[in-house]
């Protein structure tokens, strides 16, 4: 194998590493969004659960009001009935202290029934609340650990860049042009084996020439459908070997 193959599969390692550990860094952000989302979602329905009992609470303020403004208008009508000296404006006088009495008893099973609501609604508030705890809890705990996967990643990432400044550093510039063309190009499988008389990258079969230059070992060779830079050892020989059957090989 041609000594400028091996450098270039062992950067081409390197840019796999690379381009994975990229990949993994660009998940991170998206991770923590999706579960600061979760916990801005418990956040929400706490407080809305805490919103109902403040409007529950302050209907049953609302109707005690009322109540209290009945009550001092039926102490207002009874001492208005002790000053009265006439019998119609007496009954008058009695008929709106039962109308305030009739608005006292409504308002009060309304009250009762605003209280069932309220003990409801509390038990809905302190559900809502330990969720929420817990998952913050876990939110907190989720985000310290793609905080520190970052912190490493990022470690992992300017290490792996000096590693391949360095390894593209011992390749000559003509075969690191090439390579950066089809990295490029192709993505990270830029050198391929030969694998059954074909292209490693993209599986077609190579011409027969194409081939016998790979064997050669003397120069750089591309594939012509792919342009992926190609290599050949001996293992593969005795596959195509096989491959081929007697009387069939190159």
């Amino acid at each position: 194998m041609l000594e400028v193959i091996e450098k270039l599969l062992v950067l081409q390692d390197r840019d796999r590493n690379l381009i994975r550990t990229e990949a993994e860094l660009e998940t991170i952000e998206p991770e923590k969004q999706m579960a600061l989302l979760k916990c801005n979602a418990t956040v929400e329905a706490l407080e809305q659960a805490k919103q109902k009992t403040k409007e529950i609470e302050s209907k049953r303020k609302e109707l005690e009001l009322e109540v209290e403004s009945n009550n001092g208008k039926i102490a207002k009508y009874s001492n208005q009935q002790l000053e009265t000296k006439k019998n119609e404006e007496y009954q008058a006088l009695t008929r709106e202290i039962d109308g305030c009495k009739e608005k006292i008893s409504d308002l009060e099973t309304g009250i009762l029934e605003l209280m069932d609501e309220a003990e409801e609604a509390d038990a809905a508030t302190k559900k809502a609340q330990a969720a929420a705890d817990e998952v913050k809890r876990m939110v907190d705990a989720q985000v310290a650990d793609l905080d520190a996967r970052k912190t490493n990643l990022d470690t992992r990432l300017d290490e792996l860049d000096d590693e391949r400044d360095k390894l593209a550093g011992e390749i000559d510039e003509v075969a690191m042009s090439q390579y950066e063309r089809v990295l490029r190009l192709r993505g990270e499988n830029v050198v391929m084996g030969i694998e059954h008389s074909a292209c490693g990258g993209c599986h077609v079969k190579l011409p027969a020439q194409v081939i016998i230059s790979c064997k050669g070992e003397q120069e750089l060779v591309s594939c012509p459908h792919c342009s992926r830079l190609l290599y050949y050892t001996r293992d593969m020989e005795l596959e195509a070997a096989q491959d081929a059957g007697p009387g069939n090989q190159f």
